[in-house]
């Protein structure tokens, strides 16, 4: 009886050690890792803010002070808007201009580049009447924050009513230097107004170097100007005449006098070389009338008009670097072939002006420089 309790009891015994075997293990506890903390987020660096200039105060070309708003967005041009605007546009400002050209600009294509250069302008306001008078009201509307004349009664209308004016001067050959500089501190275009004038001086010594061999006596006599008029208009001409290697026959005697009046007798005791003309129309006239006939430049078919693009660049423009070299194309095609003047032509328009000619406007403003 003794040997059957312990015999049972080893059965249970051993059937409890194997249900306890057969119980899953927990199971084991992955080993602790650090969990950072979670970081901040970094804070974005702020884009950098393009600075605006504050109000400031420039002495313009009459000796004025006048406080010009540190952000120009537009710019109203009155008087001679060709020069004008071609000191803006020259400062790759022309989207600023915010005026129409008035009549004596628009009543011909003349001045056509101007909406390419600027082709807001087109539909923009007209701020003067037809006699050239301001239209205040309209101006006061508009309201620019600038304007540029180079008539000081109109300078000091426009200041008195509010209006920020500059006014610009052009009278002696330096006076551009002047211009130019108090433009690029207007627009905050100082860097570009550097680069004009070494460009403008770096011009000229080129055609210095260019003419240095022509003797005196190979020098082609010229006159520029309305000739059927009989009008030598601006007394800039008698400078880039000379500069391209020409002899004026109007600067003899000339006095400080912008424009200059002759009579025919004057024209043909001067017998001229090489004329060049203001309007297209005035190559046929000279041509046609018997008086001129035996005039060496209408004999020779020497008979040119000069281009006008921003500005007519026989008159006062900062496109008078290229007027040189035209000139000496038209005097002495030797020394600067058509290739070479395209290629002064194109590099200025795009450098300075931001526009790139095409093949088309490049082959019209040559074709206006030929008979």
């Amino acid at each position: 009886m003794k040997n059957r309790f312990l015999a049972l009891a080893m059965t249970i015994f051993m059937l409890i050690a194997m249900l306890y075997g057969c119980t899953p293990a927990a199971p084991a506890q992955a080993p602790a890792v650090d969990t950072p903390a979670a970081e901040a987020p970094v804070a974005q660096a702020e884009p950098p803010q393009a600075s605006v200039r504050e109000d400031f105060v420039v002495t313009d070309m009459a000796g004025r002070e006048v406080t010009i708003p540190g952000e120009i967005k537009s710019i109203a041009t009155f008087g001679s808007v060709g020069v004008i605007n071609a000191f803006v546009e020259l400062m790759g400002s022309g989207d600023l201009l915010c005026s129409q050209m008035p009549a004596s600009f628009t009543k011909s294509d003349k001045w056509k580049m101007q909406y390419e250069f600027a082709p807001q302008i087109k539909d923009a306001p007209l701020l003067v009447n037809s006699d050239g008078e301001l239209l205040l009201e309209e101006i006061l509307k508009l309201q620019p924050d600038l304007c540029i004349t180079m008539t000081k009664e109109t300078a000091e209308q426009l200041g008195d009513n509010g209006i920020a004016c500059i006014y610009l001067e052009w009278k002696q050959n330096d006076d551009v230097k002047v211009a130019v500089n108090l433009m690029g501190e207007v627009l905050d275009k100082k860097d570009i107004a550097a680069d004009y004038l070494a460009y403008f001086d770096a011009i000229v010594q080129e055609a210095a170097d260019l003419t240095s061999t022509l003797a005196d006596a190979d020098k082609r006599t010229v006159l520029y100007g309305n000739v059927t008029k009989l009008s030598q208009p601006h007394i800039i001409a008698e400078w880039w005449i000379a500069t391209a290697g020409g002899i004026s026959v109007t600067s003899e005697g000339r006095t400080g006098s912008e424009s200059l009046e002759y009579t025919q007798e004057d024209l043909l005791l001067w017998n001229p070389d090489v004329m060049l003309v203001t309007e297209r129309a005035m190559i046929d006239e000279l041509k046609n009338d018997a008086l001129y006939s035996d005039v060496t430049a209408v004999k020779e078919g020497n008979i040119y008009y000069i281009p006008t693009v921003a500005h007519v660049w026989g008159n006062r423009t900062v496109e008078q670097p290229l007027t040189i070299f035209w000139t000496i194309n038209k005097l002495y095609p030797d020394l600067v072939p058509d290739e070479l003047l395209a290629e002064k032509i194109s590099y200025f328009y795009s450098h300075f002006f931001k526009y790139d000619l095409s093949a088309n406007q490049l082959d019209e403003i040559m074709d206006k420089a030929a008979n």
